[in-house]
């Protein structure tokens, strides 16, 4: 029998919460970290020792030996480096558990190894670790032991954001500090804090992890290089929300149950659209918290899969010819006193609050599209953008049929006066009931998409951490607002003057709206009558960070400096290159090492079967084996231009200036000649007997799970 699972009992059993800080510390002490938490203010050193103790203590009870400063550099993974809670040996040889206040609050790891885009030289070694306290403390119990987690930022000796999460916290105080500008106008003057949540859908692939472990391009890259497609792929799709198999089953049962433990409010589990592709989603999370518990998540996944005999895959493109994974990011705005500021009501026409804070956000993501685009680029993504349920290149909104109602009447007459509502859906079972359906539909083709009160930002890819995504809206929307405050707080007549922004922005930027077809050649062109902008690749997104209007905005609200834009601009376009450059020498090595020799025994055998079928008798038709032998023989000669047109192209990649130069090349030169190798490949795959390709092939690994 199943082992039964209190989730009430086990959610957050490894999370220092609140609950526990209350519980264990003195109520003067657990009152001043509150007011530290909630009012953003330096945490006094004496209270920072206090909570320290009372954290160790607790971790020690878990079975923790030792505690890590966990952060999130530029890598886009977490990093950490364990320290124990054992202090210098007594002179009777024995030793106490430490952990003290500063222990807490900084720590300083070598800065020199992680990408800093210039920010640091290799000799300017120091950087530092500060605790980011709103975001609370864990447990983490693998098979390294239980090891104390302090979420954290990083940042340089001088003062530089190295990491993800600094100026995802410094957008979070924009934001906050722009949108109660914008509710006060209204007369809020009962909510203090506006936060920004966020609930990421995380995709992922699982497969044998025996297959994976024969798959050099899986390990390298994280994706398939070449591959053949099997008979059958998702066409039938029956596996979308299909009955989740044993094995996965239990894989997400134990996932379910670590991620509770850790305090990540897991919700919703299935089986996505490709075969062997899953999904797993959260309750919403304060955006700080919702960024850790993403890369927790992730790590889990990893750590899961592979106790149960699998691989996870997060890649976004793990497989040519089928879905790609995604994360997508849900985004509202909601007061510490629990408002929804993107709840439109029953009747949005008549709430001019949200329809101001609508159409602040179409200024938002109309102004800077591109900036969108470029924080959901990544290598993976320019494998995903564009098709089997993953949204277009081109950002547009979704608003649909009601509010896109709302705003064509404000465009139109400067005035809404109705809104369009659900009607009652009819079954046509008598034992079924009627029930009113939604007065909007779902555009599972749009990247920016208003479902009901939040937006769904669609693009961003299975494997990338949500800080820069998130970073990206909170600071468009706090610009948006903040400029729409100066206009008001002017204003004589507030309720003409809110009037008539409203229109204005709705008239101005009402192109961004797109409620057809995402996929469509037709939008493609719409678009570029619209002004929209089409940024096909990473390489062409990453210009987008640096350009006079994104430093502009991002120095106004203290969220980048510029010098932290250009390292980041510089951090992509370096990992971009080394990103197309380990998977042409990874091609490289399996066609020469695997691919090559494998249909080398092939055609040898094939011909020496022609000759032995020839000797026995003369008479015989051999003319479909000299036909396949004549078909693989011209594929092999075609494989081995391809693989020393390639080899070419990676030397001289190597000669070109790095960074914005060689990024460019390696999209223009090397990635047309990786596709001119597989090509030819992926043909010989469907030739070649089974026992001799020297790969699971893609039945094997997403059917055989």
């Amino acid at each position: 029998m199943s082992e039964m699972i209190n989730v009430a009992e086990i959610f957050g059993e490894n999370v220092f919460s609140d609950a526990v800080m209350e519980q264990r510390l003195p109520k003067k002490v657990y009152k001043e970290l509150k007011k530290t938490i909630e009012d953003g203010k330096e945490l006094d050193p004496m209270i920072a020792e206090v909570v320290a103790n009372a954290m160790k203590d607790w971790a020690i009870e878990k079975g923790a030996t030792h505690y890590t400063h966990w952060f999130q550099p530029l890598t886009g993974v977490t990093a950490e480096k364990h320290d124990s809670f054992i202090s210098a040996p007594k002179t009777d040889g024995t030793t106490i558990m430490e952990f003290s206040g500063k222990e807490l609050i900084k720590g300083e790891p070598d800065a020199s190894s992680f990408p800093s885009g210039g920010l640091r030289a290799t000799f300017e070694a120091r950087g530092y670790t500060a605790w980011d306290c709103t975001s609370p403390a864990f447990v983490r119990q693998d098979d390294t032991g239980a090891i104390l987690c302090i979420p954290t930022a990083f940042c340089s000796y001088t003062g530089e954001a190295l990491d993800k999460k600094t100026p995802l916290l410094r957008s979070m105080e924009a934001v906050n500090t722009q949108t109660l500008r914008l509710i006060r106008l209204f007369g809020n003057t009962t909510s203090k804090k506006v936060l920004p949540s966020v609930g990421p859908e995380q995709e992922y692939f699982l497969v044998d992890r025996e297959k994976y472990l024969k798959r050099k391009d899986l390990i390298f890259t994280g994706r398939t290089l070449f591959g053949a497609m099997p008979p059958k792929g998702q066409e039938l799709d029956d596996h979308y929300f299909g009955t989740i198999r044993p094995r996965i089953g239990a894989f997400m049962k134990d996932l379910n149950v670590e991620l509770w433990k850790l305090g990540v409010p897991a919700k919703t589990q299935h089986n996505e659209v490709a075969p062997a592709q899953h999904e797993v989603a959260p309750i919403y999370a304060q955006c700080n918290v919702a960024v850790d518990h993403n890369q927790i998540v992730m790590e889990t996944l990893k750590r899961v899969a592979s106790k149960h005999g699998m691989a996870c895959l997060l890649h976004e493109k793990p497989f040519k010819g089928v879905n790609g994974s995604g994360k997508h990011n849900n985004w509202s705005i909601t007061t510490d006193d629990g408002i929804n500021l993107l709840d439109p009501g029953k009747t949005p026409h008549e709430n001019i609050q949200f329809l101001l804070i609508l159409t602040c956000i179409m200024k938002a993501v109309d102004t800077h599209a591109d900036l969108l685009r470029e924080s959901a680029a990544d290598v993976g993504n320019d494998h995903r953008l564009g098709a089997n349920e993953a949204p277009p290149a081109i950002i547009s909104m979704f608003l649909g049929e009601q509010l896109e109602d709302v705003i064509d009447q404000l465009v139109s007459t400067g005035a809404a006066t109705s809104s369009l509502k659900g009607e009652v859906l009819k079954t046509g079972v008598s034992t079924l009931p009627d029930f009113v359906k939604d007065a909007t539909d779902r555009n599972r083709t749009s990247p920016f998409a208003f479902t009901g009160n939040k937006f769904e930002f669609r693009m961003v890819g299975s494997s990338d951490s949500i800080a820069g995504p998130n970073i990206i809206l909170n600071t468009i929307v706090a610009e948006a607002f903040a400029e729409a405050c100066d206009v008001l707080e002017k204003a004589e007549d507030f309720d003409v003057a809110v009037h008539d922004l409203i229109k204005e922005y709705a008239t101005k930027y009402r192109r961004i709206i797109f409620n057809g077809n995402g996929y469509s050649e037709e939008w493609v062109q719409e678009a570029e009558r619209r002004g929209l902008p089409n940024i096909r690749s990473m390489v062409e997104a990453i210009p987008s960070i640096t350009s006079e209007k994104a430093v502009k905005m991002f120095e106004k609200f203290g969220v980048y400096t510029k010098a932290e834009l250009e390292s980041r601009a510089e951090v992509m376009y370096e990992a971009y290159a080394k990103a197309i450059n380990i998977e042409a020498k990874a091609m490289v090595d399996i066609a020469g090492k695997q691919i090559i020799p494998a249909v080398v025994k092939y055609t040898t055998a094939l011909a020496s079967s022609v000759k032995t079928v020839k000797e026995a008798c003369k008479d015989a038709d051999v003319s479909t084996q000299q036909e396949l032998l004549l078909e693989s023989s011209d594929l092999l000669t075609e494989t081995k231009t391809a693989l020393a047109a390639l080899q070419d192209c990676v030397e001289k990649a190597a000669a070109v200036e790095e960074g914005k130069k060689q990024a460019h090349y390696y999209l223009e030169q090397v990635k047309p000649a990786m596709d001119a190798l597989r090509t030819p490949v992926d043909k010989l795959e469907m030739i070649v007997d089974k026992d001799m390709w020297p790969m699971p092939s893609y039945g094997d690994l997403i059917f055989e799970v």
